[in-house]
C-alpha cells in the first residue's frame, strides 16, 4: 500500500428524484474545491434529493469533511433533503470523531419522513 496513487473522482448520476454524487479515491485539501465545484449546481436543485455515496472513498481529511458539512448546512437552509450513504467504517469513525455524524443522521431522518 506504500505507493497508493493520489486520485479522486466524482461520478454524477441524475434521476427524477435525486442527484447522486459518487465519490471515489482520496478527498483531501487538494481535491476539496473540486468536490465543492461539482456539488454546487446540485445544492441549488431543491426539487431533487442530493445524495453523496462514499462507498469507494478511501480517504477523507478535515477539509473534505468541511466541504460535506457545508453542503449539509446549505441544503438545510434551503430545506432540501440530502443524504450520505454507504459510508465505509473507517470514514464513519472519522465522522463520529469530528461530530459530523449527527448532521448526516438528522438529514437522512428528515428525508425518510418527507411527505
Amino acid at each position: 500500500m506504500m505507493n497508493r496513487q493520489h486520485s479522486f473522482e466524482i461520478e454524477k448520476q441524475t434521476t427524477s428524484e435525486s442527484n447522486l454524487l459518487i465519490l471515489k479515491g482520496e478527498l483531501d485539501l487538494s481535491k476539496a474545491a473540486e468536490l465543492r465545484a461539482a456539488a454546487d449546481p446540485f445544492v441549488a436543485d431543491t426539487q431533487r434529493r442530493l445524495i453523496l455515496n462514499l462507498k469507494d472513498l478511501g480517504y477523507i481529511d478535515s477539509t473534505g469533511i468541511g466541504v460535506i458539512l457545508s453542503l449539509l448546512k446549505a441544503r438545510h437552509v434551503l430545506k432540501a433533503p440530502m443524504g450520505v450513504e454507504n459510508i465505509p467504517p473507517k470514514i464513519q469513525r472519522l465522522f463520529d470523531m469530528t461530530g459530523l455524524t449527527p448532521f448526516i443522521q438528522e438529514t437522512s431522518i428528515n428525508v425518510n419522513q418527507k411527505g
